[in-house]
Formats: structure tokens, sequence, C-alpha cells
């Protein structure tokens, strides 16, 4: 890594960030970009799925996430006021120590993890506390700025490393385990089963996949329309979780077990996948 780069990172993560204001959700097609969908051809064609990856600088931020998501994950405000413990359980009406706990009650001291997309708040922070100093938590994202908030929020933490690249091209892993924080649910639909497929080929053959994202919810809960309204106007590719399991998302999928849960009334779901033995049923 070039040290002057990472300093500069730490010190001002905003440096060449243009705080643009873009339009809000919209709802139309976004295939694969165009290196994600070539390093995936080229994965399928070998029939491998864990080598190619094209590094995530050859492109640019995809333009699902520049168009629909700016305000949250690439402006200066949507940065500095979601990147806060308080903030991510408000909008995750209460839940969000709750989910992490589930998550890191997964984990193994000394297990090497990935965690594909950053995650605002304290997430990073508790499961590189859950693998140790023995273990190690690699994190990706697509956006810079994402990149250079995140490392300099794990600064201090020798056994976690921040790097850039796309979770939609393959060539991951392998991990001991793989955690899907609240990805799917902000990525278009090519991208949600690209990103399952290159998750589940990014583990050891007994190592867990966890996926935690939203749900759809009891019909009598109070919150259903709110969350409704809010995945219209604010999370367009949020709402095809309601009516697809994660598993739908996978190739492969009879090759894996599904261990899935749901919290508060269902609008969350945790999904545990774990790679069949041979010979199981």
């Amino acid at each position: 890594m070039d040290r002057q780069r990472e300093t500069v990172a730490l010190t001002d993560p905003y440096a060449g960030v243009a705080d643009t204001r873009q339009p809000l959700g919209t709802s139309r097609p976004y295939p694969l970009s165009p290196a994600a969908a070539a390093s995936a051809t080229a994965a399928a064609g070998r029939g491998d799925g864990r080598t190619g990856a094209a590094p995530a600088e050859a492109g640019g931020v995809p333009d699902y996430l520049r168009d629909t998501y700016t305000w949250a994950y690439l402006s200066r405000f949507g940065t500095r006021f979601f990147d806060k413990p308080w903030v991510v359980s408000a909008i995750l009406w209460g839940n969000a120590r709750r989910l992490i706990r589930t998550v890191a009650a997964e984990m193994q001291p000394g297990w090497r993890v990935l965690q594909p997309a950053c995650v605002y708040g304290d997430f990073s922070l508790r499961l590189a506390d859950a693998v140790g100093p023995d273990g190690q938590l690699d994190v990706c994202d697509i956006a810079p700025i994402q990149v250079a908030l995140t490392r300099r929020k794990l600064a201090g933490v020798r056994h976690a490393s921040v790097r850039r690249e796309d979770a939609a091209v393959p060539g991951k892993g392998p991990y001991d385990a793989v955690t899907c924080f609240f990805l799917l649910h902000e990525v278009p639909e090519d991208y949600k089963r690209a990103i399952v497929n290159n998750m589940l080929a990014a583990v050891h053959d007994d190592g867990p996949v966890i996926f935690v994202d939203y749900h759809r919810p009891a019909g009598w809960h109070p919150l259903k329309p709110i969350m409704a309204v809010v995945f219209n106007r604010l999370e367009p590719f949020a709402r095809a979780l309601w009516t697809r399991e994660v598993r739908d998302y996978a190739d492969a999928a009879d090759d894996w077990t599904w261990d899935k849960r749901t919290l508060f009334g269902g609008l969350y779901q945790v999904v545990i996948a774990r790679r069949r033995s041979t010979g199981a049923p």
C-alpha cells in the first residue's frame, strides 16, 4: 500500500470528493458494470468463481450507486451524518445492537473474515473485536470515500484492513467466514446475484456466509407502510427482498444449507449459508 496515499486518506478522507446532489431513488435497470460483468463471465467460464478479479480502480463508482445513493454514501453530509452508532440504531428502529451481536456470535477468535461493503457505525470494530488480534478482518467497498473513512475508523486495529474492491467481481478468499451486512438491499438485481455467488465462493468448505438485511414484515407490523414509503422513495432495490429469498440469488443454492431467522416482526432477516458436506442429503 502506498503509505503516502494512506496518510492523506486518514487525515482528509474528503480530499477530491465532490459534494454533489443527485436525484433520489430511481427504478431504472442497472446491469453489472463492464468490469464486473467481464470478470464474472470469465470466472463462470473457468467454473471456479475465485480468480480473475479486476481491480476496482479499473472502473469508477457504479451508476446505480452514484444515481441512487450519493446523498447517503458519497456526499459530505451523508458520510458525516450517518456514520454514527446512534444514527444507525435509529435507522434500524433500535435493532442495530441486536443484529450486530447476532453476527459477532458466529465469529471465532483467529478467523479470517471478509466484510463486503463498509458499514456505518461501529459494526466493523465489533467484528474486529470478535475475531481478535490473532484473526484478520478484511473490509472492501467500491466507493473511495467509504474506503478512506473506514480506514480512518479502523486505523488503530492492526488486524483489520480496508481496500477498494467491487463485491460484484469474483476472486475473493478463501476466508473462514463472510458477513454481508445490509448490502443486498442497496444493489440492483444483477448485483445481488453476483454478490451472493461471490460471497459463497469466498469461504472455506465449512465456513459460514452470513447475510443480514431487510425482509418482508408481518402484515400487522405498524412499520410496514412506513418502510414501504422509505423503500419507494430512497431504497428502490430493497423491495425485492420482500418477495425473494437470499438463496434465490445463488446459482447453486442446493449445494448449501440456508438457516434463516427473522427478527422484529419479520422486518429483518439473518440468513446463514453453509456448504453441504459431500454426500449430505
